[in-house]
């Protein structure tokens, strides 16, 4: 730690001093990839349940505006933008993720700064480095984090990120983005009772998180004032969220790039089904696997992969969220169909007789070894001639260790931009890819996507 100077105030030097021109290739990369992901999975997740009436609500209160949102192409205020397209991201569990921080930190940051670059008609250039280091600040807040109260840290994390992002492209200067980290302590919030009773409270918290970090900036552009301590003052932050550690959040602050560890999800499900998926497919496609050959099929995991996708298939309530969050639903698939996209996830699709008998032969090994989360996970066919089929992997597919190729991530967009209130065909969302991975070429933002 820098003597005399809070972590808020480190941070908030290293937002401002931070440009384009001074980020590492591979952060420029890794933004612009993710960028891509999270608009492609806010069309697709549009028109999810809860998105509707959201959207009418930010409609009927704000019908002019200078921001885009996203999956319509209606303009609104910057703060209903970051809400509306901020939850448009998160519908379909699709986004990507900050195991280490468990912070989703580009469905509030990307959102943020999109409204604000609209609103004030920044370049490529400067949206880009606004969301890089946005992103790093969620994620500097994940990291150090050491306990966990039961806060959903995507928004508890992801407000200081949008926050940082948009006072970054208001043209804040150190102690402007300061005061915007400040205020933003004032407005964290999110819990994870909302993803135990799987309300539509979920989805909604990034937005939330979005919206609050564009309102923050803003109120610091106008000179309203925010602690200066807000990460290990007295009352601030970790005392107030859970024990972190300061210097972890500050740490090689500029050379090391913590969100550079975020994954881009290759599924549209719980991450903890996604190693068994990826096996399964494989196997099914290597093999060319007959269905009606299949005996039995057992996946083994986690304890903690267990807890999120391992309890009983039951779609009577939700189709699509019983989907996301079952192993069994998803190995089912995965052999039947041999994927497991968006339309895979849609009611029909989960209802279908042909996946639903086939689940009995799904069983789970709960392997009390595995100490992991996500990875490794292991799973065995067993045919009815008697052979058995096994594979294994070490690490969850779009990590750094296994990460997805451009082609896979531009693939997953297509697939996205398929659905939600827009669909796009396949020369359309060819469009929007070739636009959104050249975005530092662009002098502005303004109705981007609508005129791509």
């Amino acid at each position: 730690m820098i003597e005399g100077q809070s972590a808020t105030e480190i941070l908030a030097k290293f937002v401002a001093d931070t440009d384009f021109d001074t980020l590492p290739p591979a952060v420029i990369t890794s933004t612009k990839q993710r960028i891509l992901d999270t608009i492609g999975v806010a069309l697709a997740g549009s028109t999810a349940p809860g998105c509707k009436a959201a959207r009418a609500i930010i409609l009927a209160e704000e019908a002019m505006g200078t921001s885009t949102l996203w999956a319509s192409g209606e303009r609104v205020g910057s703060r209903g933008a970051a809400f509306v397209n901020g939850m448009h991201a998160a519908a379909l569990d699709y986004d990507s993720v900050y195991e280490r921080g468990s912070v989703h930190p580009d469905i509030v940051t990307v959102p943020a700064a999109w409204a604000i670059a609209e609103h004030v008609g920044a370049d490529g250039k400067t949206f880009l480095a606004a969301v890089a280091v946005g992103n790093e600040i969620a994620c500097r807040f994940g990291a150090a984090n050491l306990e966990n109260k039961g806060w959903f840290y995507t928004s508890t994390h992801g407000v200081f990120g949008a926050a940082a992002a948009a006072a970054k492209l208001l043209g804040l200067d150190t102690d402007g983005i300061a005061n915007a980290l400040g205020l933003a302590l004032s407005r964290s919030g999110g819990t994870q009772q909302a993803l135990l009773e799987k309300s539509l409270a979920k989805r909604a918290q990034s937005g939330f998180a979005a919206e609050a970090g564009v309102f923050a900036a803003q109120l610091a552009a106008a000179g309203i004032s925010g602690p200066r301590n807000a990460v290990e003052g007295k009352f601030g932050y970790h005392a107030l969220y859970g024990k972190g550690d300061p210097e972890t959040m500050v740490q090689s602050l500029g050379n090391h790039y913590e969100s550079l560890a975020t994954a881009i999800k290759k599924y549209p499900s719980c991450t903890a089904n996604h190693v068994p998926i990826d096996l399964l497919i494989d196997l099914a496609n290597t093999t060319d696997l007959d269905e009606t050959k299949i005996e039995h099929v057992e996946v083994a995991l986690s304890p903690f992969a267990n807890q999120l996708v391992g309890g009983t298939f039951d779609p009577t309530e939700n189709p699509q969220v019983a989907a996301q969050f079952s192993i069994h639903y998803s190995a089912a698939s995965a052999l039947l169909r041999r994927r497991l996209g968006i339309a895979e996830i849609q009611d029909d699709a989960v209802l279908e007789s042909r996946v639903t008998n086939f689940i009995s032969k799904v069983d789970i090994k709960i392997d009390n070894e595995n100490g992991g989360k996500f990875a490794p996970a292991r799973v065995s066919v067993l045919t009815t001639t008697g052979n058995t089929l096994e594979a294994q992997l070490e690490y969850v597919p779009g990590t750094q260790e296994n990460p997805l190729s451009t082609e896979q991530i531009e693939t997953k967009f297509r697939d996205c931009a398929a659905f939600g209130l827009q669909p796009r065909d396949t020369a359309q969302a060819d469009k929007l890819v070739a636009t959104l991975t050249s975005l530092e070429e662009h002098s502005n933002l303004d109705a981007l996507l609508t005129r791509s």
